[in-house]
Order: structure tokens, then sequence, then C-alpha cells
């Protein structure tokens, strides 16, 4: 687990980002898979999400995650869910020891933290989230729980690096076409017609332009595979499926 400054002494709250390291599936998954949406062996990753909760020092009931689907949409919690996982990219809670997960394998996994207010969220942004607001919808929905925007805190995890992040022209369209000025985010690739797309900056600035504090841990899942899922680099290698990782954070009992 690597982790930066949500967690502070005295805070009252706990936050990791996960790496692949201490889990028990093997194969392509090896490591610390919890994964629900791969092919992965239910029980392993069952083990898996019960050892992420146990650095919570709390059970996997208490972890609780989303049918992430690329989108802008925020859950706001208080428990567990019951039965199926709502279809979102966001969840904010002000409820102590609730666990809020979000999984990744090249997108950027954002934890917020307004310590103040006791209030937190975390959203799952890939390119298509974090340009259709993915950021600016949990931040909000923050806020109607009672955090103040000048005191919230957001810590991005491991995500793909702009180096071994390559799209083709279509991709580049759907930004600048957004906002011209996104065209800051890429730089050229040695493919024709192709760049290379900044993720990690993208979502600083969009954070910083929120309003809000941001700080990264710079760090390449595609790049650093001993610690790293990667849904890029599986496609890459034909791979049939590919492990995640998680990032989560909770709030401790005052």
């Amino acid at each position: 687990m690597i982790s930066e400054q949500l967690s502070k002494a005295g805070s009252g709250i706990r936050h990791g980002f996960f790496t692949r390291a201490g889990g028990v599936s093997q194969g392509i998954y090896k490591g610390l898979n919890v994964g629900l949406g791969s092919n992965d062996d239910p029980a392993l990753v069952a083990e898996n999400r019960r050892r992420v909760a146990s650095a919570f020092a709390t059970g996997p009931d208490r972890l609780t995650g989303l049918h992430q689907i690329h989108s802008a949409d925020v859950v706001t919690v208080d428990r567990p869910f019951a039965g199926e996982r709502p279809k979102a990219d966001g969840l904010v809670t002000a409820t102590p020891n609730l666990i809020l997960g979000v999984l990744t394998a090249d997108c950027g996994p954002v934890l917020f933290a307004d310590t103040e207010a006791g209030v937190i969220g975390a959203a799952h942004a890939g390119w298509k989230g974090a340009l259709t607001g993915i950021l600016e919808r949990t931040v909000e929905a923050m806020e109607v729980l009672g955090a103040k925007r000048n005191n919230i805190t957001a810590a991005l995890g491991p995500m793909i690096s702009q180096a071994s992040y390559e799209v083709g022209p279509e991709f580049k369209d759907r930004f600048t076409d957004a906002n011209h000025e996104n065209k800051h985010w890429f730089c050229t690739s040695n493919r024709e017609n192709h760049s290379m797309f900044d993720l990690d900056g993208y979502i600083i600035h969009r954070l910083q332009k929120a309003g809000l504090e941001a700080i990264s841990l710079k760090t390449c899942t595609y790049a650093d595979e001993n610690r790293f899922f990667s849904y890029r680099r599986a496609t890459h290698r034909s791979e049939p499926d590919y492990g995640r990782q998680i990032s989560a954070i909770m709030l401790e009992d005052r």
C-alpha cells in the first residue's frame, strides 16, 4: 500500500492506494486483485478484499464500491450496499467506519477529504469521467454533506502516465472540441497523427480549477508491472483479462 497526505495524525481519516502486492490471486491476476468484475476465482478476490478491509481494522462488509461505468454520476452512501452495486463512478459519505473504494487499472483514482467537516469521497476518473465532470460532481456531493470546497484535499493515486498513453486523433478531438485549451495535455507521439495524453495533469488541472488542493503520487500503472495492474498493458499483450487495484478511504469514529 502506498499513500499520501490525507491521513495525517489526528485527521480522523484512513486511506490507502493499494498496489498488487500482498494478495492471493495467481496467473495474470497475481497479487491483490480486488476486481469483482474480473474472471478471477471469486474466493481469491474475496480474500483480497478482506485483506484490504483489515488494513482499515474493519471487516469486508464495510468495504463499499460501485459498478463503475465511466460516468459523471455520484452516489451518497451511509451504509454498505445491499444487493447490486449502483452504476456510478463517485461516492461520498459522512458516515464513520465505511470504506469507500474505487477500482482502477490505468484510470485515475482520486480520494477526497474535508477533515474539518468529516466528509470524504472517492472517484474513478478515466478520461471520459474526467472530461464529463466526475471530479466536480464528487466535490458538489461532498458539499451537500457539509464539506467546504476550500477545505477539501484531493489525492491522485497510480494511473497511466503520459509516456505510456498514446491516443489517436479522434481522442484528442474530443478534448479540444470541449475546450481548445485542452491541447495543453497532449504532446506529439512517434506515430503519425497520434499523441500522448497526460491524464494525471488533466485531472490535477480540473481539481485546481474547481478550487481544490491536489496531490499526486506520479506513479505509472503501465510501466510498473511489479506493483500495478494495467488494462492497456494486458491489451497490448493480448491477455484475456486483467486485475484491478483499489484506492480506498474511511472516516474513523471521532
